[in-house]
Formats: structure tokens, C-alpha cells, sequence
């Protein structure tokens, strides 16, 4: 079974997700997303999704790759375990939004 870590902005991303896909789609929707979400973090450690390093930018190490309308972004803890950092809409300003869960999220390393 694949490892991977639901760091705290995340898991509050991954609320947000589920919540309005189910006011917008219904429940059925909802929890598709959300499986098939993780299921793509799952495909991480053995590449089968496509990832690419985070922009320099952004001021950290780590990496992204897309899924549906979102961008998972993740990186190796300090145990080797993936860690995923936050999640985006492809709407959201990206670099705002990541500085606001970066803070949190990218400083633990456990």
C-alpha cells in the first residue's frame, strides 16, 4: 500500500473540495473526486503521475502535478514518505495561495 502524508493545509484543501463538490454535484460526485484524488497520491511514489519541481518562485523544494481542476502539490519527508502539502483549484492564485499554506505544511518535515 502506498504511503503518503495528508498535511494539515491538505486536509483542510481536501474539506473545502469535498464540500463544494457535494453543494455543487452531489454526494456521488463528491466522493468519486475524492477517491480518485487519492488514488492519484497513491501513483506518486511510482510515478505513475507526472510530476514537475515547484517553481522557484514559489521558495521551496518539493513538487506538483495536476489532477482534474487542481494542483496536488507534495514532497519528500524527512522519513522518505510523500507529504502532501496543499491542493489548488487552477483558478486560485497560485503563489498567494501556496505562501498561505506553505507556512505550515513545507516547515514540517516529519
Amino acid at each position: 500500500m502506498p504511503k503518503f502524508l495528508i498535511q494539515t493545509a491538505a486536509s483542510f484543501r481536501i474539506d473545502e473540495i469535498y464540500r463544494y463538490t457535494l453543494n455543487q454535484w452531489g454526494a456521488s460526485k463528491a466522493e468519486s473526486y475524492i477517491t480518485d484524488l487519492f488514488a492519484a497520491f497513491g501513483k506518486i511514489d511510482t510515478h505513475e503521475v507526472f510530476s514537475r519541481p515547484i517553481p522557484a518562485e514559489f521558495g521551496v523544494d518539493g513538487f506538483f502535478f495536476k489532477y482534474e481542476k487542481h494542483f496536488v502539490y507534495w514532497k519528500y519527508l524527512n522519513n522518505g514518505t510523500v507529504g502532501i502539502v496543499t491542493i489548488l483549484h487552477e483558478r486560485m492564485h497560485q503563489i498567494e495561495r501556496f505562501k498561505d499554506d506553505k507556512n505550515s505544511s513545507f516547515q514540517n518535515n516529519t
